[in-house]
This record gives structure tokens, sequence and C-alpha cells, in this order.
């Protein structure tokens, strides 16, 4: 069975990774999606785990991880059975994006997780001096790192909720080619 089919089910599911360092917004903006309202957050050690519809018929479980550095050394544990990678920025925090996009280099060569697409979140879009999507395109060296997959960078705000369900959208339209050209059991075009 592949991730967007089953028996007898009337939704398709699929599973969501959603990493990034600790502060970069990932809860946040999980929330956000899910309730459409702003949830006070702290910092995630461990994981959330959320079901979201963003069509019907499409639900998407997404698996949002701890960035703290004692929590990242974990993340490689989450990859297995992931349909999509979200990978989140504080398009802020000019001093740890040279942390961030280390880590985004390693978690792309994760066994689990090769050609699966990924759609880097370019978050706090709000704040004054933030970069812009292309300035982390650039940066993250997605042309170079993500050669071998689909791939787009989201510029989103999780406190407005400004570019969240387009950069979800995104990823589900190339998870749903991913499967496809794999050649997996796959029903997600059919009418019911």
């Amino acid at each position: 069975m592949g991730p967007w089919s089953s028996k007898n089910s009337k939704a398709k599911e699929a599973q969501i990774l959603l990493l990034g360092l600790d502060s970069a917004g990932k809860s946040t903006l999980l929330y956000k999606l899910k309730f459409a309202k702003d949830t006070a957050t702290t910092p995630t050690i461990g994981f959330n785990v959320e079901m979201i519809e963003l069509e019907k018929r499409i639900s998407l479980t997404v698996w949002d991880v701890g960035g703290q550095e004692k929590m990242r050394t974990v993340w490689c544990c989450y990859c297995e059975n992931t349909d999509g990678l979200l990978y989140v920025v504080d398009s802020t925090d000019k001093q740890r994006l040279e942390d961030s996009r280390r880590e985004f280099e390693h978690i792309l060569k994760n066994e689990h997780i090769k050609k699966i697409p990924v759609v880097l979140l370019a978050n706090k879009q709000d704040i004054p001096g933030a970069l812009s999507a292309e300035d982390i395109t650039r940066m993250f060296k997605m042309k170079e790192l993500c050669s071998d997959r689909n791939w787009y960078v989201q510029p989103c705000c999780a406190i407005t909720g400004d570019g969240l369900a387009e950069g979800f959208r995104q990823l589900t339209g190339f998870m749903k080619s991913h499967v496809k050209s794999r050649g997996d059991i796959f029903t997600f075009f059919k009418q019911n």
C-alpha cells in the first residue's frame, strides 16, 4: 500500500516531517494552520503530532520535532515512512542561518528521505530586515542540495498565517507527483 491509498478510507493520508532549529516557529505555524488562531507555544521537548486536513479527503500527519541541539541528534529517527519534509527557517536569525543550513544539509542525506520533496518555509517575514525567500534559497544552496528532488522556498509568517497553506499545498502537490512516479498503488486522483 502506498501512503496515499487504503482499501476503504475516505481520506488519503501522508506523513510530513516538520524540522528546523529551535525558535524557528515550527509549532506556532503548525497550530496556526490547524486551529487558525494564535497558540502560545513553549520549546518542544520531544515532538508534537497533528493531523491536518488541507482539502477534503487529504489528511496530513505532521510530526513537529523539537529543534534544540540535543533534539537534532534524533531527527533521523523520525525519517522513516516520511512522504515530505517541511523545513522552517527563522529569516531574521542571521547568526544561526549557517547552523540551520548545516542541519538541513545533514538531514537531506538520510537514507529514508532520499528524493522526497522538500518545502523550506522562510518564516518571520513580518519582521523588518527578514531575509527574502530568494536570499534563503541562495544561502541554503537549494539548487545544489535539492537537485535530486522537488523543492520550493515559501515565504511565510507563522503569527499571521501568511504563506502557510501555500507552503503545505506546494508540498502536497510535490508528494502526489512523487508517489505517482514511484509507481506505488495510487488512488489519489480517483473521484468517488
